[in-house]
């Protein structure tokens, strides 16, 4: 087996040598390169190494490696390209200019939307898993001396959230990130009880995340618009006092009222789609999750399940969502157990099935079913049919939701919670990953391989 060494010294000369190598970073599943010319790739190439399970040519150029692979390959690589002062500094500059030809204002704001979510996930999954275990512990009256302090341990993000929502859109969006949470600690302060607004006391939390955000984002205006005017040697006693003044009022008198309203209307929405429309809304939801995920469009929802997690204690759309991942899964077996000569296909399935069970799916999509054509379909079907499996359940009253974003498939079970107890909530869940494993499997064995020969993952 290669040692991440060896991966990282097949792949640099493959993306032009260390001179094109501007910048190197990794997430989840992939090696993201930034390349000063992306015609010195060998595309061919990358992709015939057994340890690349797929290309996405983005804003970086990325290399799916998978998870854990990429963790370890990455410093190995970053050492043998040698990326220094000098080169970080141009690939800076060259990553910039690529944003600035690729951006378009829906493009920015996802990603705006994701830079400031996506680092609260880790918090959230910590949080909700001892949130569902501390629940069990309840159901089960064990440890009942220790269920108090785990409460308090898994709600406090919770209940603080606001606060480094807040922070983090300051920080996004170009204003004092200390500010931002400063603005948007006001929405959860239990003193707002005695503040009317419209003619309704309001209630801590009002608004949630929602109002958080948009109460950082006024007081990071505020703040640019006080450093046009303000004198230097005023600026440190009046910039903060003004941002936190005005902003701080503004979301008091308006933000959290309306905020507070939208809000509402998200979490009845969500439960009105589900309850009178479950098993289409969830064919739908299911079925079109990986096109969104390919597009960057699934970064929109991240608001909207923090929103219901905090209205609700868990979001009902991620375990739907949750059903593409098993399409996908199904798909990949099929394939595996119908293209029996293709090695090299195989042992990608084989390498990228693991993670794709416990809901990542980017190895298996961009490795096995994009490149195939037809099976990235079929696997919409597998996903569509899950959905619509627990949707049905959604209008008979049981409702399946989860009290963290980020995991799917098999890792979403320590994060279910329901209203009709664990053991239905992990049913219904299960009923579906099953459902999209058997569909997603039968309609790209029956139907998924038409036209691709053995040993030919280039067609479908």
């Amino acid at each position: 087996m290669d040692t991440p060494y060896d991966i990282a010294a097949a792949l640099l000369p493959l993306v032009g040598g260390p001179a094109n190598v501007t910048s190197v970073a990794h997430c989840m599943t992939r090696l993201r390169l930034g390349l000063a010319d992306r015609s010195l790739v060998d595309e061919e190439a990358l992709r015939a190494l057994p340890a690349v399970l797929g290309i996405v040519d983005d804003d970086t150029y990325q290399i799916v490696l998978g998870p854990g692979v990429v963790a370890r390959v990455t410093p190995e690589f970053e050492k043998l390209a040698g990326t220094g002062g000098e080169l970080a500094g141009r690939g800076a500059e060259l990553k910039e200019e690529r944003r600035a030809r690729n951006a378009t204002p829906a493009k920015l704001l996802l990603r705006r939307i994701a830079n400031i979510f996506v680092p609260l996930i880790p918090a959230l999954i910590g949080c909700g898993v001892l949130a569902g275990l501390n629940g069990l512990l309840i159901n089960m009256s064990w440890l009942p001396g220790l269920t108090p302090a785990l409460s308090a341990v898994a709600s406090a993000f919770l209940a603080l959230i606001s606060v480094f929502v807040g922070y983090n859109t300051a920080k996004e969006f170009g204003g004092t990130p200390v500010l931002g949470g400063a603005v948007a600690a006001v929405v959860v302060y239990p003193g707002v009880a005695k503040v009317t607004a419209f003619g309704v006391a309001l209630s801590p939390g009002q608004g949630g995340v929602l109002g958080a955000l948009t109460a950082a984002l006024l007081g990071t205006y505020v703040e640019k618009w006080c450093r046009t005017w303000v004198p230097a040697t005023l600026d440190v006693l009046v910039t903060p006092t003004l941002t936190v003044l005005v902003s701080g009022l503004a979301t008091l008198y308006g933000l959290m009222y309306a905020a507070g309203e939208i809000s509402t209307a998200i979490g009845t929405a969500a439960n009105w789609l589900l309850a009178t429309t479950g098993p289409f809304a969830g064919l739908i939801l299911g079925g079109l999750f990986l096109p969104l995920v390919m597009l960057g469009l699934h970064q929109a929802l991240i608001p909207i399940h923090t929103t219901l997690i905090q209205q609700q204690g868990y979001t009902v759309l991620l375990p739907i969502l949750a059903m593409a991942g098993a399409g996908q899964v199904g798909a990949a077996v099929a394939v595996y157990f119908r293209l029996r000569h293709d090695t090299s296909l195989r042992t990608t399935i084989k390498s990228a099935l693991p993670a794709g069970l416990l809901g990542i799916g980017e190895p298996l999509v961009y490795g096995v079913s994009l490149p195939l054509g037809r099976p990235f379909l079929t696997a919409c079907a597998g996903g569509a049919a899950g959905g619509a499996f627990v949707g049905f359940f959604a209008t008979l009253g049981d409702k399946v939701g989860a009290t963290a974003i980020g995991p799917s498939g098999w890792a979403l079970f320590p994060l279910l919670a329901g209203n009709r107890g664990l053991g239905t909530t992990t049913a219904i869940y299960g009923g579906g990953l099953l459902t999209g494993y058997a569909v997603g499997f039968a309609a790209t064995y029956l139907v998924g391989l038409s036209g691709v020969m053995p040993g030919d993952a280039s067609r479908a």
